[in-house]
């Protein structure tokens, strides 16, 4: 089985505090995670001051009035965003970030230089934003939550259309191009290479009875492209159970206090949970092995122990018949399978043997 790519979500865990963003990648090395996620984003370029917080938001961020304020608290400079970037590279840690607006984008992209972009479930209908990453030609992983099939479907349509169109202008393009390109070959073939999706639930933290995991088939079978989880659950059980669905990514946040106020906090793991996540993961992989049903190593050692081979069941004289009378299956060393019990009978052997020889 392919290694489990497991990306700790830092996102806004940091609560606009580089310091707490350097700790959080310090636990997230501690913790064998291969990737840290942050998010990117100018408050100003992310939401208007009319954008209410959602339910969650409102739970667990309560000291202001909407989201564009929440956010300010929690945004860290584009100058910082390099000091982060260069400290995961001193500490061997892959680092992502999403962006949610067009010039953290180019900031990522140009300054950064990440070759791998994630896509927020929110900007999945946001049609000329993917369009902007896809044109990048960089790696994609998107999330699908609160989407449904067809919208999937038109979100890969554009990202295709942007990575096989790549010096083309933003104008107005035909919504039929897009279609086009999601069905046309050289547009499979570019998403296989370059696109994965994650299956996510978008409620902080989720119900377990909306995770709905089985949709990770769904998505392996409908578009044929490495598939992951995004993990908004409280534990760790649903992350595991995603990897023995075939998940190939699995993201899941991470927060240095689960009591901090913020509104993803309390649907993140600390440290000591995230790192009994990812041995769990380990576990899982192991177990899952490579699905070729054959006996193991260890299985071929005990084999002579545990299975049954032919055996004189009494005294066998040279030349005399093997009967139902004088034959048995018993544990011994192992020689001839029993299921060569039919062929003996009424042979006759051709040496003599004793109570409980191998029967050659």
């Amino acid at each position: 089985m392919t290694k489990t790519y497991i990306i700790a979500e830092a996102g806004v865990n940091h609560n606009g505090s580089i310091k707490s963003a350097f700790k959080l990648i310090d636990e997230a090395v501690k913790c064998g995670a291969d990737a840290v996620k942050f998010q990117t984003f100018k408050s100003e370029n992310l939401v208007t001051p009319n954008a209410k917080k959602v339910n969650y938001q409102k739970k667990f961020s309560p000291h202001q009035d909407n989201q564009l304020q929440m956010l300010k608290n929690l945004e860290i400079s584009y100058d910082e965003f390099v000091r982060i970037s260069n400290y995961c590279i001193t500490k061997n840690i892959d680092f992502l970030s999403t962006a949610f607006d067009d010039d953290s984008l180019n900031f990522l992209y140009k300054k950064i230089k990440l070759k791998t972009f994630k896509i927020s479930s929110g900007d999945i209908t946001n049609g000329p934003f993917l369009l902007s990453h896809a044109r990048k030609k960089c790696k994609i992983i998107l999330s699908t939550g609160m989407s449904n099939i067809s919208e999937i479907e038109s979100a890969l349509g554009v990202i295709a259309y942007g990575m096989l169109n790549a010096k083309k202008t933003n104008k107005k393009i035909s919504l039929n191009k897009f279609k086009q390109a999601f069905k046309d070959k050289k547009g499979k073939l570019i998403l296989k290479k370059n696109v994965s999706l994650l299956h996510c639930t978008s409620e902080y933290p989720t119900p377990y009875e909306e995770v709905n995991l089985l949709s990770i088939r769904t998505l392996q079978k409908k578009f044929n492209l490495d598939i992951g989880y995004s993990d908004h659950t409280s534990g760790i059980t649903a992350a595991i159970i995603a990897t023995t669905l075939g998940a190939k990514i699995i993201e899941k946040h991470i927060t240095l206090n689960k009591k901090q106020l913020g509104p993803d906090h309390k649907s993140s793991l600390e440290p000591h949970e995230f790192k009994e996540m990812v041995n769990q993961i380990r576990i899982t992989e192991k177990c899952l092995g490579n699905g070729k049903k054959k006996p193991t190593k260890s299985e071929i050692k005990n084999m002579s122990s545990i299975r049954k081979t032919l055996v004189a069941k009494s005294n066998i004289k040279k030349g005399e018949k093997f009967s139902l009378n004088n034959i048995d299956i018993k544990r011994s060393k192992l020689n001839k399978s029993p299921m060569d019990y039919w062929k003996l009978i009424d042979k006759k052997s051709n040496r003599a043997y004793k109570i409980d020889d191998i029967i050659k």
